[in-house]
This record gives C-alpha cells, structure tokens and sequence, in this order.
C-alpha cells in the first residue's frame, strides 16, 4: 500500500515529476455502486458515455469507504464547462474564477460537477495581481487535481469504468491507519491558505482521526496566520465545525491547538490550552458541545444564536459570575447594554448578524432570571408572558443539560386540533332561537325589497 513520504509531493511540483497513482481494483476496496447516489450515477454514466473522465472525489470516496452516507456526491471529470453545459441541459455554471456546473434534478437534487485543476484559487500567490488570468491556465489533469487538494483523505477518485480507486497522496494508507494529513508541505500549505488548519482539524474530530504530527506541528507554528483569512470563509468553517455533529472533539482540538482562542479571543485566560486538570468554565464548555453533538445526532440541530450563546456562557459566567447575578431595574439594563458591547466585540470578526447579536445578548442577560425561579413549582405568569420566555427556557434547560440535567426534548409537540371553520366557543348563556317571523331582505310579495318600490 502506497504511504505518503516525507518529502510529500507538492502541488506546484512540474507534471512530469508527479507519481504513479496506486490503483485499487473493485475487489480490495469496499465502494460499491448501490451505495453511489442514483442521480450521482446517471452524471457519472453520461460522463462516459460522452467520451469524458468521470470521477467521484472528495469527501464522497473518503465517506464510502469508511461504510459512511457521504452528504454530497461531487463529480470531476475533464469535461470543460462549457462542454458540460451542452452535455446537460437541466444545468446552470456556478462561480467566477472556477466554476462548477450544477445539474439539477427533480425534487430539488443537485449534483455538482467541477473540471480537473491544476492548483488552488488560493495558490495563486506568485503571480502578479494584475496580471490576467487565463480561462485554461487552472484547469489540470487528475494527478494535479489529487495534489491541489487539502488532505490526503479527500484526494481519492473513484472511477466509473473499472470501478477502482485512484490514489495519488497515500490517501488510503491514511484511511486504513486513521491518520489526517496534509497534502504536500504542511508548512508552506497552511502559509498559503490558512483555513486548511480548520479542515484538518474538523475531519480529525468528525472521524477519530490523528492528525499526522508534522501537519499538527505545522498548525501550532502557523495558527495565528489564520487572522489574515476573509472574515466570512472564517465564519463558514466555523459554523461547519459546530454543526458537523462533532462539535465536543472538534472542541478539544481546537482549544489544544490554540485555534479556538482566534475564532473566540475573549476565552483567553479564562481556559487553558492544557489537556490536564481542566478548569471548571473548560469542562462547561466541553459539556454544552456535547449537548450541541447530541441534538444534531436527534435531527434538531440549533439556530445560530443559540449555538454562539452556548459558547460564550462559559466565557459570561466566567467574566460577570452570570448565573447568580442579581441585577435588578435599572441596574439589569446597564448589565445587558454592557453585555451587548461585549458581545458584539467578540462576534464581530464572525459577521454574526445584529439581530443574531441582540439574541445572544437577550439569552445570557435572562439566564439568572431562569436560575433564581428555577426552584419553584411553576414559572410565574409574568415570566411566562414575557417574548424571551421560550428561548430563554430552552436555553437555560440546555445549561441545566450540560450540568447533568435530563435531555433536552426538542420534538416538536403536536398542535391541538383546530374546531370547525367558523364556528365560536360559546360563552355565557345561550343563544335564542331565531324568530321565525323575521322579515327577509328578499320578499317576492308586492312591495319590493324591504317594503320599497
């Protein structure tokens, strides 16, 4: 089995240089086609029936062969957009450096298919910026498509016409030994796109994977690069890593790895890096993603304000001893304006929406309110008719959660039957009968209409 040497090829390397796949027949590998998307299949068959490669990659081949249902089915082929767009005609072109090709089908499916490349829209750092970019110059064979990617694990291709895997980065041998790597030169990967550290670490957390130690090393010399990425791709891969289900380990390894402490700064001081004897605020934390995990393995993962509330109640309980904060009347609304500051500062690199913010805000200035009447039999009816009242009682159920409470139960709960279209809910005495001598609006005696002629 092909290993990933230490000299790693990188992506930049000339064509001639580049290795020999390592092709794996239908027999040695475990991807079968009734596993494969049925639409995924149709592009793929289309593909060669067209005289085209086609391949399924990334994430897909990975998941396939972990016995996973992988979340998307991505297609390359050699196939030139243009081409692809006349191949198929219930389609549309996407993007404006390289562009992907979405071919739609019914129900709302769609299967996207990209064009072999031969680097990275972020490895374009030797070029001048003015410089024109040519319409061909990214497009590139199968070994520079397997090279330009991120991680050895999601540069395999699984091919249509002999059903075999092709490797080019030792991608199976990592699979095989549950080992996360980048492709290439980790230092100098991570120098030229920064987010890579975010990827590796999400797929490690999602997969029990280690990650291979000079890739780790690489992250730990290069974190703070990750300051000079676009706030919004930032905030994607962020939102990626709560929401992958795995959002506890990714939690661990994002906090080990000093990166948590650049999505959030405010938590600096507050915990420690360290993987022993961790702090009380450090296991609060670990626990609410836990409650994060378990409602995404339930189907009911959380809106966005209450995941950013979640992480940051360590942070408040730590900065303003928050759950037994007793702030009352005016002095209430001092704490959440000075909260809303605070919280606005921290979110502000995350692009996280004004209303999102005030939200956030809303969910820790009441939790105390939660807490203090928590005891009590009932809530009060004047907590209860309060707006904030439905999620801040969720919100402070999903705190008690994390402490060792019980499950949270977000089913939704079936809505009463609605009576008979128009008909009321009597009150008081009934109704009389009407009179039967009660003059119609239409009489067809002499007269006319309400006796007028």
């Amino acid at each position: 089995m092909l290993s990933c040497p230490e000299d790693s090829m990188d992506p930049s390397t000339d064509l001639a240089d580049l290795p020999e796949p390592l092709i794996i027949p239908r027999a040695e590998h475990p991807i079968s086609r009734k596993d494969i998307d049925r639409e995924a299949l149709k592009v793929m068959h289309r593909l060669r029936d067209a005289g085209f490669s086609a391949y399924l990659v990334g994430g897909a081949v990975r998941d396939l062969y972990l016995g996973k249902t992988p979340k998307d089915f991505d297609i390359s082929t050699n196939a030139r957009p243009g081409q692809l767009r006349t191949l198929f005609r219930n389609s549309r072109i996407i993007g404006r450096r390289f562009r992907l090709v979405q071919v739609f089908f019914f129900g709302g499916k769609i299967v996207e298919v990209s064009t072999l490349r031969c680097r990275s829209e972020f490895e374009e750092g030797e070029r001048e910026e003015d410089e024109v970019l040519a319409h061909n110059n990214t497009f590139g064979s199968e070994a520079e498509d397997a090279f330009r990617r991120d991680l050895t694990i999601n540069a395999l291709f699984y091919e249509i016409e002999n059903f075999t895997i092709i490797d080019y980065t030792g991608g199976v041998a990592d699979l095989n030994n549950k080992i996360v790597r980048i492709v290439g030169e980790p230092d100098r990967r991570i120098i030229r796109d920064p987010v890579r550290m975010m990827r590796a670490i999400r797929h490690a957390a999602r997969s029990g994977f280690t990650i291979e130690e000079r890739t780790w090393q690489a992250i730990i010399a290069h974190r703070d690069t990750l300051r000079l990425c676009p706030d919004s791709r930032i905030r994607d891969e962020f939102f990626k890593d709560l929401n992958s289900g795995a959002c506890a380990p990714w939690c661990r390894l994002a906090v080990t790895s000093g990166l948590f402490f650049l999505l959030l700064p405010c938590y600096e001081g507050i915990i420690s890096p360290e993987p022993t004897e961790p702090s009380g605020q450090t296991s609060l934390l670990f626990a609410l993603c836990q409650v994060i995990d378990r409602l995404h393995g339930d189907g009911t993962p959380l809106p966005e304000h209450l995941l950013l509330a979640l992480l940051l109640l360590p942070w408040a309980q730590a900065r303003f001893n928050l759950v037994n904060l007793s702030a009352e009347g005016r002095e209430a609304f001092a704490f959440s304006r000075t909260l809303r500051t605070e919280v606005d500062s921290h979110l502000e690199h995350l692009n996280v929406k004004r209303a999102s913010r005030e939200e956030i805000t809303s969910l820790l200035v009441n939790l105390p309110v939660f807490a203090k009447h928590d005891a009590e039999q009932a809530w009060p009816g004047w907590l209860k008719r309060k707006s904030y009242f439905p999620d801040g009682l969720l919100f402070f159920q999903l705190y008690q959660e994390a402490l060792g409470g019980s499950p949270v139960d977000l089913a939704p709960q079936p809505e009463p039957s609605a009576p008979p279209r128009g008909s009321k809910p009597r009150t008081g005495k009934p109704r009389q009968p009407r009179s039967e001598s009660r003059t119609p609006a239409f009489s067809g005696k002499k007269g006319g209409i309400f006796g007028l002629k």
